[in-house]
C-alpha cells in the first residue's frame, strides 16, 4: 500500500522553536512523524535551508506595528507552528490513495509558506501546490537553495513588469544575498542590462552571475551614479523609495522585501527555477551547509548578514 495505515507511534527528529528568542531556543527533538492524507505526499527531507525569513521568525526580528503584525499571524508568544523552514528537496517516500502526480522514489523539492515544518525529517504536502520533481542535475543542496530567493525574485521583477520592459536597466540593491544573487541572474534572464549594489567582498561573486556594472557601497554611494534605472529592488529591506527615487526613470518602479508585500510561491515559479536550472542558467549559490545537529550554529551565522547566497541544512544523509 502505497499510504500509511498503521504507523501512528513512528517518530521522527525535528528542529523546534519553543519560543521567540536568539538561535539557542532551538531544540531538537523526537516526535510523531506525519501520516499523508489522500492528496498528500510523504517526503524524506534530505535538506532545507536556514533563510532571513526563518531567522525573521525565530527571532521575531521585526521593528513597530510588523512585530504585532506577526505576532497576530504566527502566534504572541510563541509560533504556532513550531517546525520552521519553508523551503525542502528529498525524496518521495509514500503517498496518499489519491495521489497523481508523484511516486515513491522520486526526486522533488518545493517550499511550504507559512506552514513551514521543514526542519525535520520528514513532511506531508498536498500534491496541488508547492513541490515538483527536483532538477536532474541538482544535488539536494542546491535544491533546497533554489526555492527562497529564486520565487521572490520572480515575485518581485515581475511585479516590475520586467517582462514587458525593452533594454531594461534594472539595480539590484543587496546583489549576494538569497534573494539578490537570484535576481540578478533571473534579471538577467530577461535580458536586462543590471546594476548590482553589495561590498567589496562580494565584488567577485556578482560578476560571475552576469552582473554588468557593480557599485561597492563600501566604497560610494550608490545613489549619486547618474544612470536611471527602470527597476530597484532591494534583495534585502535596507534602502527606500525615497533614497532611490533620484534613480528611478519616471515610469521607473522601486521593489523591496520589506513591508507587507510578500511573495506569493507558485508551483508555476518551482518550474521556472527547475527549467533555468536544468539548462545551466541559474546559480543556486550556496555558502555553508550545516547538518542538522548545527542548526543553532547555523542561524547565528545567517544572524551575522554576512551570508553570501544560501546557508543549507542537510537533514538526512
Amino acid at each position: 500500500m502505497p499510504y500509511r495505515t498503521k504507523e501512528k507511534n513512528k517518530t521522527m527528529k525535528a528542529v523546534i522553536c519553543p519560543k521567540y528568542g536568539p538561535p539557542e531556543v532551538l531544540v531538537i527533538k523526537n516526535i510523531q512523524s506525519p501520516i499523508p492524507k489522500k492528496e498528500e505526499v510523504l517526503v524524506k527531507i534530505i535538506a532545507t535551508a536556514v533563510n532571513t525569513g526563518d531567522a525573521r521568525i525565530r527571532g521575531l526580528n521585526v521593528e513597530g506595528y510588523m512585530k504585532l503584525v506577526m505576532r497576530i499571524v504566527l502566534g504572541f508568544t510563541k509560533p504556532r507552528k513550531p517546525i520552521l523552514g519553508t523551503v525542502f528537496s528529498g525524496i518521495v517516500e509514500q503517498v496518499g490513495e489519491a495521489v497523481t502526480q508523484f511516486k515513491v522514489g522520486q526526486e522533488v523539492y518545493g517550499t511550504t509558506g507559512f506552514n513551514q515544518g521543514c526542519y525535520a525529517e520528514y513532511l506531508c504536502i498536498s500534491e496541488k501546490k508547492g513541490i515538483t520533481h527536483k532538477p536532474k542535475n541538482a544535488s539536494f543542496e542546491e535544491a533546497a537553495a533554489l526555492p527562497f530567493g529564486g520565487q521572490t525574485a520572480i515575485y518581485f521583477l515581475r511585479k516590475g513588469k520586467i517582462a514587458e520592459i525593452k533594454n531594461q536597466q534594472v539595480l539590484i540593491y543587496g546583489a549576494t544575498g538569497s534573494v539578490g544573487t537570484a535576481a540578478v541572474q533571473i534579471a538577467k534572464h530577461y535580458g536586462a542590462v543590471v546594476t548590482a549594489v553589495c561590498s567589496s567582498k562580494g565584488k567577485e561573486l556578482v560578476k560571475t552571475l552576469g552582473a554588468d556594472n557593480i557599485i561597492l557601497y563600501d566604497q560610494e554611494d550608490f545613489t549619486r551614479v547618474s544612470d536611471k534605472f527602470d527597476i530597484i529592488f532591494d534583495a534585502v529591506g535596507k534602502t527606500s523609495k525615497k533614497q532611490c527615487k533620484p534613480l528611478l526613470k519616471p515610469d521607473g518602479k522601486f521593489l523591496t522585501v520589506e513591508g507587507m508585500d510578500i511573495a506569493d510561491e507558485r508551483t508555476e515559479y518551482l518550474e521556472f527555477l527547475r527549467q533555468l536550472f536544468e539548462n545551466n542558467n541559474y546559480d543556486p549559490v550556496i555558502d555553508m551547509v550545516y547538518p542538522m545537529e548545527q542548526v543553532i550554529k547555523a542561524h547565528r551565522y545567517v544572524d551575522t548578514g554576512r551570508k553570501k547566497g544560501n546557508v543549507v541544512l542537510k537533514i538526512n544523509p
